[in-house]
């Protein structure tokens, strides 16, 4: 069963910060916020494109949504309603703020057919986000992450790594107390400079890592989280003509995923062949075949590591080894 979303992006709207890194017309390219005559126009065209729209939810993104204005927020969700009351949909998805959470506001959505909320933790470390002028603390996101469990709703919590004032120390941190929520879904989203935003004046040189460090910390945490049970959606920010246009530093690449689970397969490779005494010749591995593209590394970078290193992998798929695993073929 195949998941997607109706996405609707809503720039800016309800946030009552302009934290140091956002400028979310450039991450999301809206120029405008809908209306809900506009959103019933969206999820119409979009259940007679899709394939199982049954199985997809219409998710309102780029804003803090629950702090919009109450009759633009009602206007948005009664427009939305009426997809999930009918069965065309399963659900609606939004994304806020920890501090824009109380039961009143959990009342409305739950009334208007909201069945997943994603808040923007981002850093479970206060002073990383005091320094990127968030407005909320860490135990913000832990209460809201809380009530929003009590009430039901699928909790996603979003984090940001390489934020200013962080380290991958912090961000492994921020990573293990959200473990410790036990969210359902998790987006990874390093951190990427934008003209015209805090950050592009603020961050130098010494701030930050490079790219090919902040893959293999984020494959690290995409493991840990696998371990955990938690599903990571996203992991980087989606391939985007604006965001190439006004990105001025930080972590971006089109596909950051993929050199992501390159790194966590080279280290199971590595971990195979070790395992079974193989430092030289040929090795045929098992795995499981969504993982043999990444398993032989982002641009075969994978396979042109083991071949400097004397090993020459073959990789073959098997739906009985798990994601992430790898298996010395006999």
């Amino acid at each position: 069963m195949k998941h997607s979303n109706i996405a609707i992006f809503v720039p800016h709207a309800g946030c009552p910060h302009k934290c140091s890194f956002c400028d979310q017309r450039t991450i999301s390219g809206a120029q405008h916020s809908p209306t809900g005559l506009e959103v019933a126009q969206i999820c119409s065209q979009a259940v007679t494109e899709m394939k199982e729209p049954e199985n997809a939810e219409i998710a309102f993104f780029g804003g803090s949504f629950t702090a919009i204005n109450r009759a633009y927020m009602l206007e948005l969700l009664k427009a939305a309603h009426p997809f999930v009351k009918d069965g065309k949909v399963r659900g609606i998805r939004i994304s806020t703020r920890p501090d824009c959470i109380t039961p009143e506001i959990l009342d409305i959505l739950k009334m208007y057919g909201v069945t997943a909320i994603e808040l923007g933790a981002q850093s479970m470390v206060d002073e990383v986000l005091a320094a990127n002028e968030r407005g909320h603390s860490a135990s913000d996101a832990a209460e809201a992450s809380q009530l929003i469990r009590s009430y039901g709703f699928e909790l996603g919590l979003q984090m940001m790594t390489g934020l200013y004032k962080s380290s991958p120390e912090r961000d492994m941190l921020t990573m293990q107390r959200i473990i410790d929520l036990s969210p359902d879904t998790v987006r990874i989203y390093p951190t990427v400079v934008l003209k015209g935003t805090v950050l592009a004046d603020i961050m130098k040189p010494e701030d930050y890592i490079t790219l090919d460090e902040m893959a293999q910390l984020c494959a690290l945490m995409l493991l840990r989280f696998h371990e955990a049970g938690i599903r990571v959606i996203k992991c980087g920010l989606h391939a985007s003509e604006f965001v190439e246009r006004d990105m001025v530093g930080g972590y971006y690449h089109p596909a950051f995923r993929e050199m992501c689970e390159s790194y966590i397969y080279r280290r199971k490779i590595e971990e195979c062949l070790r395992e079974n005494g193989i430092s030289s010749g040929r090795a045929v591995l098992e795995i499981c075949p969504k993982g043999i593209s990444p398993g032989y590394g982002h641009k075969k970078m994978n396979s042109d590591y083991f071949r400097k290193n004397g090993i020459d992998i073959k990789l073959t798929g098997s739906d009985d080894v798990p994601v992430y695993e790898v298996n010395l073929r006999r």
